[in-house]
């Protein structure tokens, strides 16, 4: 007996098929790729393929290096996916047979993840097939349901009479159910892969922007042996690139350094720029061995000549470890704390003049006795600023904190900064602390 020949598909099935996968990837532009890291898009993929009729989905991803796969998302029971991991040698579009993981018989989709000739990696998609008397799949039931609304439109708009088209649809996504399916896993497989690529492209800018900023920042200018330095930078969360956060140190004449902490207004490479441009200004002229506020005279007038640069705040403390004296300047920045023997904060007032770039001057200093036992900390706004809070109340819980008693400059900063949780804060974090190296006479 032959087999009865396949009824042919007519234009209507087809468009009605083509619309109903068409609404389904519609769907997936939506779900997939809604954040921009590589985590999250194959998590997105995985639980696309979930809610769209699958009993399980995995996405297994390839990393730069060439090493092996690597499991970045699992969607549905683990147990249905674990057979189907791909090895060293597999392809990501290597075809896996069904298999019956503890006895029950799946049907396994799998596509690769490729963009612009690269591959990324592979998603699968396994689905319970049941007995062969058994209810349809809840993909077929999916798709099948998909068809028939799409039909039903068609239809409405007179294409043809919606009397047994609809079953006539249906009986056509039983027959080519297979075909359809493995055709949208293919579909949203594309559509993640190019998310997957792009969310490669920003980590790896945003990899090579914090490796500049921490150049930046993190290597100061070499103060005299007789301080200890410790400063640390943090970018506001991971979307932040680079920032115009800065600190910095001078070695002056006789045995005095100088300490400098600023912030150009903004974010990103622009401020980074200015940044780097008020580094290079303040280094020339606080070589003429000025006092602070003179320092910040001379450099609001080169900012304002120069006319282009953004404007920034700025802290100047001069430091002479002999006279056991800070000489502290401020143009519009937050006021520095002191930590003494015992762990208690300080927070030094400081007349505030106006920001660098202004033209306006006015910078007024003010002096302060430092002994080998206080160790003093410089920061950005960053670290105590809040959303929604006024200035004062952030200071106060700066300047109520107690911490272990002769803590350091190394110790002062991963204190403050854990306290303060500033690796979760809103704006980007500079923060020096320094502390004069006591010396110890020969007996």
């Amino acid at each position: 007996m032959s087999e009865r020949a396949e009824a042919p598909v007519s234009p209507v099935e087809e468009h009605a098929a083509a619309l109903a996968r068409l609404r389904a990837v519609a769907a997936a532009i939506g779900e997939i790729g809604t954040r921009l890291d590589e985590r999250a898009v194959c998590e997105d993929l995985a639980a696309f393929l979930s809610r769209h009729g699958y009993d399980a989905a995995a996405v297994d991803v390839r990393p730069e290096d060439g090493a092996s796969w690597v499991r970045a998302a699992v969607a549905g029971p683990s147990e249905l996916v674990d057979h189907v991991k791909p090895t060293r040698e597999d392809g990501p579009g290597r075809a896996y047979p069904d298999a019956e993981p503890d006895g029950r018989p799946v049907r396994v989709v799998r596509a690769p993840l490729e963009w612009q000739g690269r591959s990324l990696g592979v998603v699968t998609a396994v689905r319970l097939t049941g007995a062969p008397s058994g209810p349809a799949s809840r993909v077929e039931e999916h798709e099948t349901g998909l068809v028939q609304d799409a039909a039903r439109t068609a239809a409405s708009r007179g294409e043809e009479h919606e009397t047994g088209l609809v079953q006539d649809v249906a009986r056509t996504a039983a027959s080519r159910g297979e075909e359809h399916e493995t055709g949208l896993v293919q579909d949203v497989a594309r559509l993640a892969a190019a998310h997957l690529a792009h969310a490669r492209s920003l980590a790896a800018t945003e990899r090579t922007a914090y490796h500049l900023q921490q150049a930046l920042v993190a290597e100061p200018g070499r103060p005299h042996p007789n301080l200890e330095i410790a400063g640390r930078y943090l970018p506001a969360g991971a979307r932040t690139l680079v920032g115009g956060d800065w600190f910095e140190t001078v070695r002056l004449h006789f045995g005095r350094s100088l300490l400098v902490v600023g912030d150009v207004m903004g974010h990103g490479l622009d401020a980074a720029v200015d940044m780097n441009a008020y580094r290079s200004a303040l280094r020339d002229v606080a070589s003429t061995d000025l006092p602070p506020h003179r320092v910040l005279r001379q450099l609001d007038a080169v900012v304002a000549e120069h006319g282009t640069m953004r404007p920034a705040t700025c802290l100047l403390i001069q430091i002479d470890p002999a006279r056991g004296a800070a000489t502290l300047a401020s143009a519009g920045h937050l006021p520095p704390v002191i930590f003494a023997a015992d762990g208690s904060a300080d927070l030094v007032e400081v007349p505030v003049g106006p920001p660098l770039g202004t033209g306006v001057a006015g910078y007024e200093p003010v002096t302060r006795t430092l002994s080998p036992s206080d160790t003093l900390l410089l920061f950005t706004d960053g670290l105590v600023e809040r959303r929604g809070e006024d200035i004062d109340v952030s200071l106060a819980r700066l300047s109520t904190l107690r911490l272990p008693a002769g803590s350091g400059p190394e110790r002062v900063v991963e204190e403050v900064l854990q306290r303060l949780d500033a690796r979760r804060a809103e704006d980007d974090v500079a923060v020096l602390a320094a502390r004069i190296r006591e010396r110890h006479t020969p007996q």
